[in-house]
């Protein structure tokens, strides 16, 4: 009776502990996506504060409404697109950079800004583009990074081969980490995608990338010798021996 008792305990034990897990599996991504949610709609309606206080939604609707700090923001960015684009609009951001030009602190800060967005927002660019196997920190041990750019023309006249920029992200945070130099003929590019190596940085090497791609190319090669197999069936079969 005994051993009964203790068996079934076990199994009540085991399948609390399967439900407790199943249900953190569905809760904590959500209550993560909803507090980056909301602190997300927070910062963004600190926007608001640009409004005369009597043109804010608070005094006009007497409440709050997350989320209109967001709606503003993104207009604010596309009025500020618009205006650009024309003549007048690129004169003043020229008059604008060049005043930030005169501040030395600024000017530093402001130039790698503007370097950084352009080189990342770029569509001709390839930073952040490609997902790249360096062996780091020492032999046999490999890290994932993206490649942030390969025009390092000094940097590679002096090591005497190409060289490649390459950003190492710290997990669970990929917006810090460092950059390394690796030789081009050491780098290994994958075929995963820039969402799924976030992702897997993110979840701490938990989600790992989907096999898709590589499951895909097998499966054309495979189709590829199968076809060619098929439409030469004479190169598989034996060849005749020398005539006599």
């Amino acid at each position: 009776m005994n051993r009964a008792r203790q068996v079934a305990q076990a199994r009540f034990g085991r399948a609390l502990r399967r439900y407790f897990i199943n249900g953190l599996l569905i809760w904590v991504p959500v209550l993560v996506t909803v507090l980056v949610v909301r602190f997300i709609l927070d910062l963004m309606d600190r926007t608001l504060l640009v409004l005369p206080r009597s043109l804010r939604p608070d005094a006009l609707f007497g409440l709050h409404v997350p989320g209109l700090g967001a709606v503003l923001g993104i207009l604010m960015v596309l009025l500020t697109g618009l205006l650009v684009t024309n003549f007048i609009g690129r004169a003043l951001v020229t008059i604008g950079e060049d005043l930030l030009e005169r501040i030395p602190f600024v000017r530093a800060l402001y130039s790698g800004v503007k370097s950084f967005s352009e080189t990342v927002f770029s569509k001709s660019g390839s930073s952040f583009k490609n997902v790249l196997l360096v062996e780091y920190p020492r032999a046999g041990l490999w890290s994932m990074g993206f490649q942030t750019t390969d025009h390092l023309d000094e940097i590679s006249e002096r090591l005497g081969e190409p060289q490649v920029c390459v950003f190492i992200p710290t997990t669970p945070n990929p917006t810090s980490g460092f950059i390394i130099f690796v030789p081009r003929a050491k780098c290994i590019e994958l075929d995963m995608s820039v969402d799924n190596a976030m992702k897997m940085i993110v979840t701490l090497g938990v989600v790992g990338p989907t096999a898709t791609a590589h499951t895909n190319a097998t499966a054309h090669t495979n189709a590829t010798a199968h076809s060619g197999a098929a439409a030469h069936p004479a190169a598989s079969a034996v060849s005749p021996g020398p005539r006599d």
